[in-house]
């Protein structure tokens, strides 16, 4: 198992929230998403948000 960093912006309008959501597009499925598309690997995401 990697860990990986990546610290992003995103502009939320067009989502159902942060969290996955059953039947809803939300940030956290379309990152899943997109790094099982690059890595081929099952993942798991933890967020913390920076005030």
């Amino acid at each position: 198992m990697r860990n990986i960093k990546l610290t992003i912006e995103y502009d939320g309008k067009n989502f159902s929230g942060w969290q996955s959501q059953p039947s809803r597009v939300s940030i956290q499925s379309e990152i899943i998403n997109a790094i099982r598309e690059v890595t081929g690997e099952d993942v798991e995401l933890n967020a913390s948000r920076k005030n």
